[in-house]
């Protein structure tokens, strides 16, 4: 049985500035998707200039944060914003939902490449391989926060996170770093390395999410305000995760029986 290390949530203090380690996390997160943007602009069959790519990055960022926070309050929290609802711009306090944020990413990204005159899901495959990377960072974030902790267990590996109770529970936020961060980067980035048809990579990144999150909900401790949604074992992440495997399997479909309607490209 291991121990929650109890980590300062706090990385460093100046004055009354306090750089806290989940944000830092999304410094590191879009950092390493812009790196990761830069490196894939010029092997794709329509390359990226430089400064598309950070104007890509800044409004995909932009989408992830005020999406994630909308998909927080609205999916997981509307009984608080009703009693408060000034509570949705306090950022400070904490709260993102992957889904909504996902939801953000995809109207930033319809507008920018509207804007830029691209297509719309070409966009989204181009980027479908390194947004894994910012999905590890977040979750090691939580992980670093002493935030969503697992459910009870007597695995060998089970933590004790002295803040909750006195119980050992599954260190989840650790399985969806190497599951939604480090296994779907390697599957997704693997899979776009060679040429595929528009939507595939899409959607084998909604597949693989949609399933990776499906299951590791299993393991995580369902949300206090919220619990099980049915079955008394089905939680809202399973909930938001099935439209997603729905998506990727039709997007997957599309992509291999268009009859032409979409062409092959390296996306």
């Amino acid at each position: 049985m291991l121990t929650y290390p109890n980590i300062d949530p706090v990385a460093i203090s100046l004055g009354p500035l306090s750089i806290h380690w989940y944000g830092i996390m999304y410094i590191i997160a879009f950092g390493g998707a812009w790196a990761l943007a830069n490196y894939r602009a010029k092997r794709v069959a329509e390359p990226w200039t430089g400064e598309q790519i950070s104007d890509l990055i800044f409004y995909g960022a932009l989408g992830a944060v005020v999406g994630g926070r909308f998909g927080s309050v609205f999916f997981y929290n509307f009984d608080r914003f009703l009693a408060d609802p000034l509570w949705l711009l306090r950022l400070w306090e904490g709260g993102m939902s992957f889904h909504g944020g996902f939801l953000g990413v995809l109207l930033a990204l319809y507008w920018y490449s509207s804007r830029i005159k691209r297509d719309f899901w070409s966009t989204v495959d181009f980027i479908a391989p390194f947004v894994p990377f910012g999905l590890g960072a977040g979750r090691i974030g939580n992980f670093i926060g002493g935030e969503l902790w697992g459910r009870p267990t007597d695995v060998p590996w089970g933590m004790v996170f002295p803040h909750v109770d006195t119980l050992a529970r599954h260190p989840s936020q650790l399985y969806q770093a190497l599951l939604e961060g480090v296994l779907l980067m390697a599957i997704v980035w693997w899979f776009s390395s060679k040429p595929r048809p528009r939507l595939a990579v899409s959607g084998v990144f909604a597949l693989c999410y949609g399933a990776f999150r499906f299951f590791v909900e299993f393991f995580r401790q369902p949300d206090e305000q919220l619990g099980f949604i049915a079955f008394d074992w089905l939680t809202m992440g399973q909930l938001l995760s099935v439209p997603m495997i729905l998506a990727g399997l039709a997007f997957l479909w599309l992509a291999y029986n268009n009859q032409g309607r979409f062409s092959f490209s390296r996306a």
